[in-house]
């Protein structure tokens, strides 16, 4: 027995229902924006996603080494085994957002092992793609405490199959939300593997969103959320499990959770994709003022919002040759708008002054509310407007 898919409320409704609107108009946002913007904002939103997610490990990296992991570079600040960490889970998440439209995908025991296996292969004693043989205990390591006992070595296969068959069930089920949590929440206490159980919980939880979501696969992962808000989705895992496997547990505030960390991060996907269309007119003004080639906006995107630039990627995204786009970045050099760091091969470059304060200037700083709170007042206002 694993925890069930779990009754909704009239309330749970309403808030599913609100993160389908923010969903829709994200969907459209999106859609009007031209492809190199969006384009940013996947691979902005990607590497959010990935940066948030690793970091509940512990294993750190800054919003720019993670978008350099993404373009498959290799930031020179961080230690061989994050980069090989990193790497690892840039790939299978690459294949699990590749996936969503696959007709023939059928989630299984193995599909879940090989995704396991692309993400942990860089430290073999982790035993990639394969089942835990023994007992494991999940510790709060500032007290040494331990907080979780996962079931018996024994029970992992059985368990996994039942974990398989709610997988599959987006069919049947009204909300591919609330089935991804749940498939998070089982795989995350049945905790099958020796390590890496959290990241493939929340990866699984990200393909059962894509295959039936709105908006872009990318955009349905709440993995940035949840890495902003580790002490609360520990506290909640913490919660319902109990100290140990119980699927008994009720699982409803695990999955209250979960909808309002997608209502909040639909919230924040919608006000990102507000700024990156802002830093871009205010690009294009100073690129058409300067009257440089349009083809340098993306590198001034990239400066804009604190990532490196290079001339590989320069060159590789408008197909230029190398003398061409030394030639740009060297002309938004002698302009003020890049300034060169380093050397040779290690060069790259950062914004100037006219571009560093770009995206703070439009970043929208106001915090999501809870979607719960927001329904509860609309029900408050609705009974006080009714005829006495």
């Amino acid at each position: 027995m694993i925890h069930t898919y779990p009754t909704l409320d009239a309330t749970d409704h309403d808030v599913l229902e609100m993160i389908r609107g923010l969903r829709s108009e994200l969907k459209y946002q999106v859609s009007v924006n031209p492809i190199r913007w969006t384009g940013f904002l996947r691979r902005n939103t990607f590497a959010r996603a990935l940066q948030g997610s690793n970091s509940i490990e512990g294993i750190n990296a800054n919003l720019a080494e993670a978008v350099a992991i993404v373009d498959d570079e290799r930031p020179e600040t961080l230690e061989e085994e994050t980069i090989r960490a990193l790497n690892g889970y840039r790939t299978a998440m690459t294949y699990v957002l590749r996936l969503h439209d696959d007709p023939h995908l059928e989630i299984n025991a193995q599909l879940i092992r090989s995704l396991h296996y692309m993400m942990l292969n860089y430290d073999m004693t982790k035993w990639p793609g394969q089942w835990r043989n023994g007992a494991i205990y999940v510790v709060h390591e500032p007290s040494k405490d331990t907080v979780y006992e996962g079931p018996d070595a024994e029970l992992v296969p059985g368990l996994i199959d039942e974990l398989v068959a709610q997988a599959n069930s987006l069919p049947a089920v009204d909300s591919s939300m609330v089935l991804g949590a749940m498939v998070h929440l089982n795989l995350a206490m049945i905790h099958p593997f020796k390590d890496g159980n959290g990241r493939m919980a929340r990866a699984l939880q990200t393909l059962i969103l894509a295959r039936k979501g709105v908006v872009a696969p990318v955009f349905c992962s709440i993995e940035e959320w949840l890495g902003r808000n580790t002490d609360a989705y520990y506290k909640i895992l913490a919660e319902t499990a109990q100290g140990k496997w119980n699927p008994g547990n009720d699982a409803t505030p695990w999955v209250r959770f979960c909808l309002v960390a997608h209502y909040q991060q639909a919230i924040t996907l919608k006000k990102r994709n507000a700024q990156i269309g802002q830093v871009w007119e205010a690009i294009d003004q100073i690129t058409k003022k300067l009257k440089i080639n349009e083809r340098v906006q993306l590198a001034l995107m990239d400066a804009a919002f604190g990532y490196k630039v290079r001339n590989l990627r320069h060159r590789t995204e408008n197909e230029i040759s190398e003398v061409v786009a030394s030639r740009d970045l060297k002309d938004l050099c002698a302009k003020g708008l890049l300034i060169p760091v380093g050397e040779k091969r290690g060069r790259y470059y950062v914004a100037g002054e006219m571009i560093a304060g770009l995206s703070r200037r439009f970043a929208d700083k106001s915090k999501a509310q809870n979607p719960y709170d927001l329904v509860s007042k609309r029900a408050k206002a609705s009974q006080l407007s009714l005829p006495v």
